[in-house]
């Protein structure tokens, strides 16, 4: 038997009507017949076009304040009647159903009513009942009949329909089936989670429509996908395709801007996850200059992001290093000149979208999922427990440090000055490791850590990360505290004359 398809008649049923006019004339001009409800109905009948309605067939009108108008046997038995069986062809003729080839239903707004704030009586009256029946009714039936079930997949449809003069494959059938059911799963996700917005229930259900086959994974032989809506949250200007590796580092740099989003102009750098550059300066041009001198080594082939608009006078500095990325809310037009120079380079235009407040990560045979470390330390969390209190200078670097600090691989030891970052020590099995490895690249690149102020994202169980610290020259640290032994550290402090504050909050990165 023939797998080709040709339609006589489809059921259209839409929340949204944009695009649909071509789709209902194309239909009429190939001799399909029309059933449709309530206001797809009147818009057919609008454009001078026939149209049954439903409740023509059904013989039972639109009820409940239209919350039943499409569950009715005549309109489903019309849809999932197998063509090939018999029994099913005998039951069509018995009962006067009318077959129905084509189905084309989106379903209603749930996630933007949800997103606009409205009331739950008008969130739950946008829960679907007849249109995620339909979808899934004819997506399974997909041997038989074509679901268009999105308003993206009109000018597929039409042309599939121009082209075929009507006739559909089973290969199209199945493709629109299988959108269908992507559609469908994405909406019951989307209504559980309204549901369970309180994790009641310990249950994930997670869900992306839009997605991207990427080049590769985190290594050439690995395969790599990107699922979300990366155009809601960049423009991309120039450049290549974002790689697995790129995008992770993307990631890292937004959360930690996120951090500085309103302060002074700041700029960063970053590799692999990791800050190897951190300023806030006066100018954007002189933020990138000392993030540059944090480690101009590991800025090479890095991503590269500022909290404000990038100037011609800064892009000129950028251009000189070959980086793979550069994030800025905006550019100037000298700018976007300049850096567009080097045809490989991704320029990207951060938009003001929310990020995600709940993290997940695949862990053994399942999921973990958390809340997302919201908890910027500031100067009134701060509990002063020696005897010697940070100056005003000291203070704000010590909010820097922390906030790089919460954004950098455990164990981690950041140094700062003057709000630069001068060195870290990044993914340590030992805090003694980190610190060490901090001090030395920050000696290896010449910075003066006299005066320099120390963050760690744990406490010290000893005193001999404040005791390396002072012989370096540092003279203030900020840490969670919460150590049986913080005394040992806070009495080493005292007697060197290093002021110490402690956060209270634990800021492990993993």
């Amino acid at each position: 038997m023939s797998t080709t398809k040709k339609a006589s008649a489809a059921l259209i049923s839409v929340f949204h009507k944009d695009g649909l006019e071509p789709i209902v004339k194309k239909l009429d001009e190939l001799g399909v017949t029309l059933y449709s409800t309530g206001g797809t109905e009147k818009f057919i009948k609008d454009l001078g076009i026939n149209v049954v309605a439903v409740e023509d067939v059904t013989s039972y009108p639109s009820i409940l304040g239209g919350r039943v108008k499409t569950l009715h046997p005549k309109v489903f038995g019309g849809i999932l009647n197998r063509q090939d069986n018999e029994g099913d062809v005998a039951q069509m003729e018995e009962f006067n159903i009318p077959q129905l080839d084509i189905v084309i239903v989106d379903l209603y707004p749930f996630e933007k009513t949800v997103a606009s704030g409205a009331s739950e009586q008008d969130i739950i009256e946008k829960i679907d009942i007849g249109g995620i029946s339909l979808i899934r009714a004819a997506a399974k039936n997909y041997k038989d009949v074509l679901c268009v079930s999105s308003m993206e997949d009109y000018n597929r449809f039409l042309e599939l329909i121009s082209a075929g003069n009507g006739e559909t494959s089973l290969e199209d059938r199945k493709w629109f089936a299988t959108k269908a059911f992507n559609i469908s799963s994405h909406y019951d996700c989307a209504i559980f989670n309204y549901f369970n917005k309180d994790h009641e229930q310990a249950a994930l259900k997670f869900s992306e429509t839009q997605g991207k086959v990427l080049r590769y994974g985190e290594n050439p032989h690995q395969q790599g996908f990107f699922f979300g809506d990366f155009e809601a949250m960049f423009d991309k200007l120039h450049g290549k395709e974002l790689s697995y590796n790129n995008l992770l580092d993307v990631d890292a740099a937004v959360n930690l801007m996120e951090e500085f989003k309103n302060d002074a102009p700041t700029f960063a750098i970053l590799k692999h996850n990791n800050a190897c550059g951190l300023a806030t300066r006066a100018t954007i041009k002189q933020a990138y200059i000392d993030a540059l001198a944090g480690d101009p080594v590991s800025a090479f082939g890095g991503i590269l992001i500022a909290n404000t608009e990038i100037d011609k006078e800064t892009a000129e500095e950028i251009h000189q290093l070959f980086c793979e990325v550069v994030i800025a809310p905006s550019y100037s037009q000298e700018a976007l000149e300049i850096l567009k120079g080097k045809k490989n380079r991704i320029i990207l235009v951060q938009k003001p979208v929310e990020l995600p407040k709940m993290l997940v990560r695949t862990c053994l045979n399942g999921a973990l999922l958390q809340e997302k470390d919201a908890k910027t330390d500031a100067i009134e969390d701060l509990s002063y427990v020696t005897d010697s209190k940070p100056t005003a200078q000291e203070l704000e670097d010590l909010i820097f440090a922390s906030k790089l600090c919460k954004h950098t691989k455990s164990n981690t030891i950041v140094l700062a000055k003057n709000k630069q970052l001068c060195a870290s020590g990044t993914g340590q099995t030992s805090r003694v490791d980190a610190l060490n490895q901090a001090i030395h690249k920050a000696s290896h690149f010449e910075f003066d850590l006299n005066g320099a102020v120390m963050a760690s994202d744990a406490f010290f169980p000893f005193p001999d990360c404040v005791e390396i610290a002072n012989k370096a020259g540092i003279t203030s640290v900020i840490q969670p505290g919460g150590s049986i032994k913080d005394q040992l550290s806070i009495d080493y402090c005292n007697e060197n004359g290093l002021s110490m504050v402690m956060t209270g909050t634990r800021h492990f990165k993993h």
